[in-house]
Parts: structure tokens; sequence; C-alpha cells
């Protein structure tokens, strides 16, 4: 990984470096060429539309549905609705732009039928994103000089990997946080190296980091980046440009917070403040590395789907960081590379959470390092001796060498990536949830005066069958925490009807004693699925008359 890539020759307006030794911008032909560039269209086509198809297949099925997705759809059809930044009460646990632009992308869906406003329905918006992420990593790889097979290499290690496959297809805010960090990675590695170019760079970072928050520790790799692709007569005005234009945008969120009297705490008012502590001060998952902590857990259960493009991507940002004074692939890579090194070491915090959807902010740079490591080994491999031409069954030998390594990683990573990806496209692991749901919405007599407790992936579902949103169907943790909704139950528990004791209700119970006690004095009504993963129908001890079936 040590050599250099083939340099090509810059069509830039802005005067080149006399020495490519002492060269700090590397080389953008490629870049160029792009949008003209026959060749580079198809493949990026062809590669699109394989990911496309792998990511969509089977996509509302597997994998299971999940809290977050359910409370970041509910969000958005909050939005959607009028009523506000949430379906409770907005405690600024995230900033709101990220579901904000969900609202956007499920706008049309919900106009023709609201009822596909369900997180099963509506993961297939997520497609646009992963298209999207997909098109940026390609058009980076380019910029950041790597030749086309590699540009196409990092785009399936993005696309197809059996992580990415699982992860994208999911509501998540990271998802769409990493098409934003892609974009101000692209035009700060812009070949023309425009002035509006680095702006722009700076307002989808701050998009970035509206999103979803933790894109903040991204920043620096990507200020790297544009400083090694800026001019040096420039380069005070680029940077300046870009930092002004995230900090006034990302400003906008504590603005918003002040102008409604809710950025410092109060009485009767939530506040940004108790956001960022809750964030700051949530109970840590133990160090990544010791065996029986959540973390530990949550880096098995990434590795269960794949292990080379974290453990190949990881080794690669390493690498690239010790070499990049020798190597003019390190040094094309080095904002990637660093993105990579600052998310594992934030990962590694002892004290920190970690959440199974962290990964997503790290696969595109995975990704690309992983695949500027194999452009430069094959680079080393087939480069001729500068001191005369070297025998002609020496460059054969050096071809069978590529061809021979080449297959070899083939034959290792095809048999796992089809074992991940044909449990990705085959497996039903929603059906306990839609079973659920469809008794719920047939079998309750009078929706409209039952008080259920569900979790967020049904939320929605309960919603469109005549459940009064918020009161009537309540998301769990809102029975305990949301005093909006804890002072119409008087009575607790016994104000409630039915508990829907999904795996994640069942779970986080022992810290809500209101979801606590009425799993203890309730009956199952009907039980979907099996172990831990089922899903149980229990109807409130004494619930009266409310919410009869059928």
């Amino acid at each position: 990984m040590t050599s250099t890539l083939p340099a090509a020759t810059s069509t830039s307006s802005v005067p080149a470096q006399q020495s490519p030794a002492h060269e700090t911008t590397p080389a953008t032909g490629p870049a160029l060429r792009f949008r003209s560039s026959r060749a580079d269209l198809i493949l990026c086509g062809v590669l699109l539309a394989a990911i496309i198809t792998v990511q969509g297949w089977n996509i509302a099925d597997y994998p299971t549905l999940s809290d977050d997705e359910g409370t970041y759809l509910a969000q958005a059809w909050a939005v959607q609705e009028g009523r506000g930044l949430a379906h409770y009460t907005y405690w600024y646990d995230h900033p709101p732009l990220g579901w904000i632009q969900i609202a956007l992308l499920t706008w049309i869906p919900s106009l023709i039928n609201p009822e596909w406003m369900t997180v099963g329905s509506m993961r297939t918006v997520m497609l646009l994103i992963s298209a999207a992420s997909s098109v940026l990593i390609y058009v980076l790889a380019r910029r950041l000089a790597l030749p086309r097979w590699a540009a196409g290499l990092a785009m399936v290690f993005f696309g197809l990997s059996p992580l990415s496959v699982v992860l994208q297809r999911e509501i998540f805010l990271d998802n769409i946080a990493v098409m934003w960090t892609l974009l101000a990675f692209c035009l700060a590695a812009s070949p023309s190296r425009h002035l509006w170019h680095h702006f722009g760079a700076g307002i989808a970072a701050a998009a970035a980091v509206l999103t979803k928050e933790t894109m903040l520790v991204v920043l620096p790799a990507l200020f790297v980046t544009m400083w090694r692709h800026s001019h040096r007569d420039t380069r005070k005005f680029a940077l300046t440009g870009a930092v002004t234009a995230c900090a006034m945008i990302g400003l906008s969120y504590p603005l918003f917070a002040l102008l409604k009297g809710e950025l410092f705490p109060g009485s009767g008012h939530v506040s940004l403040w108790d956001g960022l502590e809750y964030q700051m001060t949530r109970p840590g998952s133990g160090f990544i590395l010791d065996a029986g902590t959540g973390s530990y857990g949550v880096l098995q259960s990434w590795l269960y789907y794949d292990r080379v493009l974290p453990l190949g991507g990881l080794a690669g940002a390493l690498l690239l960081l010790v070499t990049f004074r020798w190597s003019v692939t390190a040094r094309a890579l080095a904002g990637p590379a660093l993105t990579v090194a600052i998310l594992a070491l934030v990962a590694m915090r002892p004290s920190g959470y970690l959440p199974a959807m962290y990964i997503i902010q790290a696969l595109p740079f995975l990704a690309l390092v992983l695949a500027g490591g194999a452009a430069s080994v094959v680079h080393a491999v087939l480069r001729r001796w500068r001191r005369g031409e070297e025998h002609r069954y020496l460059t054969s030998a050096r071809y069978v060498l590529a061809t021979v390594l080449a297959l070899a990683a083939a034959a290792y990573v095809v048999p796992r990536w089809y074992d991940g990806a044909r449990t990705a496209v085959t497996t039903d692991a929603n059906a306990p949830y839609q079973a659920a749901s469809k008794w719920l919405t047939t079998r309750v007599a009078d929706p409209v005066d039952t008080r259920v407790l569900v979790d967020d992936a049904l939320w929605l579902d309960l919603v469109h069958a005549g459940y009064r949103p918020g009161l009537g169907v309540i998301w769990f943790y809102k029975a305990d925490l949301d005093p909006a909704v804890t002072k119409t139950m008087p009575d607790g528990w016994r104000d409630l009807d039915y508990v829907v004791a999904s795996p994640t209700v069942r779970r986080d119970a022992v810290d809500l004693p209101n979801v606590k006690q009425a799993l203890e004095h309730s009956t199952p009504v009907v039980t979907f699925g099996k172990g831990d993963d089922r899903i149980e129908i229990r109807r409130i001890d004494g619930a009266g008359t409310r919410g009869g079936t059928r």
C-alpha cells in the first residue's frame, strides 16, 4: 500500500505544482471527465442497479422492525400532519432535520395511500438515500484519483456488503446523514476548486450534523480533504467560507431552542440543555473488546454479517495513515482514512454508548480505503521497473499474480456475502409484527376508546386503524416519561386495556414502572412467534368493558 497510483494530467485552470514530490493536490483528471465518460456512467449505472435490486428485495420483511425506525417515521408523520416536530413532546433528543427529510420523502406516498405510512412500507424510500450515497461514493473515489475499477469496487463494498444491505434498508437518521457527508466530501474534493464548492461542502456538512449530531466528529477529516484539494492561493477563503457556512447553519438549532425559550432547563418545559445532558450522561455500553459488554455484543453483530469490510477497512485505514509521508495513494485517501480512525476511536471509548447503527457512518469510508488499498496492491504488482524494460515472462508473471490475488480474494468474500445476502432477501423476520398489527386492527371492537401500550414499530399501524394517536395508542416509554401522557393516566397501568409485549417492551420495562406493572398485571390473549422474538398481546387484568374483542 506504499505504492503510488499513476498520476493523471491535471486539466484544472489553476497551475499545478512543479514537483510531484511536493504536490498538495492529488490528480484530478478522472473526476473532470465523469459526467461525459460513457465508461464511468455505464459502470456506475450497472452497479447501482445491482445494489438497488439486492437492497430492495424483501425490504419490508427483513431485518426485524425496530423501535427507532418507528419513532423516526412517527415523527415524520407528525410533521406531515402539522402536529409539531414529534408525535409526542419534542424533547431535543436529536435535531429534527432528519425526520423532516423523511417527511418530505414519504409525503407523496402518504398522499396516495395514508395506510402506506408504516415502517415496512416506507422502508422503500431509503432506497433513494442508498442510491444517492452509492453514486456519491463512486464520484468521490474518482475525485480521490482511484482508477475506474477501484471506484466500482468501493461502490460494491459499500452497497453489497451484507452489513450494508441490512442496515441501509432501515429508516435510520445515520443513512441520511451519511449521504450529506459524502456530498460534503465530494464538494471538498472538487477538481475545479471553485469557492462555491467549498461553501457547499460546509452547508452539506451542517446538514449532516443536523441530521445526526454524531457526524460532528467527522468534520476534522472533511477539512483535511478540503485543505488538500484547495489551491494555496485561495485556501484561506475556501476554508473560512466552509467553516462559516457550517457554523451559521449549525447554530440555527440552538437558536431555535432559544427562540422557543427552551435552550436552558426551566419549570414546565423541555430544553436543549437537558437533551444534550441526557446524550452525554446515558449509561455506557462498555469497552468494545471486553467480552460480555453491550459494545462487544454490538461488534459481534456487525462481524456476524460481514468481517471483510469492517476489519479490512480498518486495517487499510491504519496502514494509509502510517504511510502518509511516502505514498500518493495514502495522501489522496487521507480524509477517508482519518474518518475511519476517528470513528473507531469514538467506538472504543469505555464509557461511551455504542448503538448498533453506529457503523453506518463508517461504511462508505471503510469501502473507500479498502478499495484504495486494493488499487495500491494491484499497481505495485503490475507496474514496470522504471530502469528499462523487463522481460516478457516477468510481465506475464505479474499479471498472473494479480489474477491469483483477485481470485483468492473473491473466493473468500463471495460465499460469505452470498450467505448474508440470501438471508436478507429470503427471510421473513416481521411475520409476528404483521400478525399482531392485523389482530389489533381487526379483532378489537372499539379502537377509538381502547388504550394500548406498543412500541413505535406498531404505533402508526394502529393510528391508521382508528386508535387515537398519542393517548389511545401509546408509545410505551411515554406512559412513564412524558407528563402530557401520565396526567391522562391517574390510575397508572389500570387505565390501560392492552399492552403489546414485543422484545423491546419486555427489555426496557425494567426501568419503566407503569410498563412493568402492566406486564405483571396482564394476561396473554394471543402470541405470535416463538422464543425471545415473540410478540404477546396482553389484556390488562380488570380493564373493564373497553377494548373488547370481536
